[in-house]
């Protein structure tokens, strides 16, 4: 299992339009084999933060999601991303928490 994780810092005001552009995306992406969660967010505590969460089943999938999206035509906007952060983690056990 993959997570991929991190966030993006856009001006506060147009935070909720950031990932209003996105909506069709992350509905993509969730249909896609392999993947678990998809979803852009903001952040409680700093308005102009952008969160990505994403689950996958393996790398394979992922790796067909990113080759989806280098070939896919850029989002249409004018929003400008002035840092961003983004991992990938592997995961070798899942189980509750504290256990």
């Amino acid at each position: 299992m993959l997570i991929v994780a991190g966030h993006f810092e856009v001006d506060p005001e147009r935070r909720e339009e950031f990932i209003a552009g996105r909506t069709e995306a992350m509905r993509a992406s969730r249909a896609e084999e392999g993947c678990y969660v998809y979803a852009f967010s903001p952040d409680p505590l700093e308005p102009g933060r952008v969160l990505l969460f994403e689950r996958w089943e393996s790398k394979a999938a992922l790796a067909a999601h990113l080759e989806r999206l280098r070939s896919a035509p850029r989002p249409d906007s004018d929003i400008k991303v002035h840092g961003a952060e983004v991992l990938q983690y592997e995961i070798g056990d899942v189980g509750p928490v504290g256990s």
